[in-house]
């Protein structure tokens, strides 16, 4: 529904954040404590203003996926440092020169081994990839229920997974955050949608408040940690149960021994059902779109059923 422009009495902030630049320079006025206080950033960075920070990252994101109607979004998690093949190829050769040099270097051994790893672990780039041009589409034929490929915009699964999208036609969204090493917003995201945080808390939120369905490709402390928030927020009810989807079960088994946690006693073993093991973007595609078949049967010729308590919740009262 349009929203009808609203009458307005007074002028509105622009129009008095531009006038205020019109002003006499006088002592007075050029005092700091003169300025407008939504117009001072010295006022708006002060530790007392967090609180206003963080509702400014928690409301501009919302506006903007309102403007763009973006209601679905699936999100893409994993490494930064997984980089396309002919990349990793190069690094490899490089470092494998290097310790030729110096045959008896310990430091330079070890990185001949992470390099021919993280060769070998190109094949999740090119998964992403392909999962990002299935995901869009797929997803572009279905306007009513339209899902949006979202990473943290970074480089590596984040960047494979943005540009498989982009190659497949379809808007992406990367929301990057501001890092003490500099981090560019990978260049398959779309620029309008290309958003950058300050806060991890608001971040995370957003990744969660239109997703449906996570995929955790392998990654390090920030794959892990956005991985367990959500894992924890639909294992306590504080969010509908989605889709989530680890990719390589060899790498997670290995990263994290949930059958050790179980036989510990401190998860259920109930718990195990909250993810799925995937190794092929086709089969991460299928669980995601049988799930978003599930949520609209009668778009899929079956008869539309009773909708089961908290099945599906709106985006507005998902807990989050």
């Amino acid at each position: 529904m349009d929203k009808k422009p609203r009458t307005r009495h007074y002028p509105d902030a622009q129009q008095d954040s531009i006038a205020a630049r019109r002003i006499v320079r006088t002592p007075q006025t050029l005092s700091p404590s003169y300025r407008l206080a939504f117009v001072d950033a010295d006022f708006l960075l002060r530790d007392e203003l967090r609180s206003v920070r963080l509702q400014l990252e928690l409301l501009k994101p919302e506006l903007l996926f309102q403007e763009y109607n973006i209601e679905h979004t699936i999100v893409v998690f994993g490494s930064a440092r997984i980089p396309p093949r002919e990349q990793a190829q190069r690094h490899y050769q490089e470092i494998l020169k290097r310790h030729q040099s110096k045959p008896g270097d310990e430091e330079l051994q070890q990185q001949v081994i992470i390099a021919q790893k993280m060769l070998t672990k190109t094949a999740y780039y090119e998964e992403a990839v392909r999962l990002g041009r299935l995901i869009a589409e797929n997803c572009m034929k279905c306007s009513a229920a339209a899902c949006y490929v979202m990473t943290g915009g970074g480089p590596g699964i984040m960047e494979a997974a943005n540009r498989g999208a982009s190659e497949g036609g379809a808007k992406t969204i990367g929301l990057n955050i501001v890092l003490p090493h500099e981090q560019r917003p990978n260049p398959y995201i779309t620029p309008e949608l290309c958003l950058q945080f300050h806060y991890f808390a608001m971040r995370k939120m957003h990744f969660l408040i239109r997703a449906k369905a996570l995929v955790a490709f392998p990654g390090g402390f920030g794959t892990m940690d956005e991985l367990f928030e959500a894992l924890t927020l639909i294992q306590t009810g504080k969010i509908t149960p989605i889709p989530v989807i680890l990719f390589g079960r060899e790498f997670w088994k290995r990263a994290v021994n949930f059958d050790f946690l179980v036989e510990e006693g401190v998860i259920s073993p109930e718990d195990l059902n909250l993810f799925s093991y995937v190794e092929t973007a086709e089969q991460a595609w299928e669980i995601i779109s049988n799930y978003m078949r599930s949520l609209n049967p009668a778009q899929n010729g079956q008869e539309s059923q009773p909708t089961a308590p908290d099945a599906e919740v709106p985006h507005e009262s998902q807990g989050i």
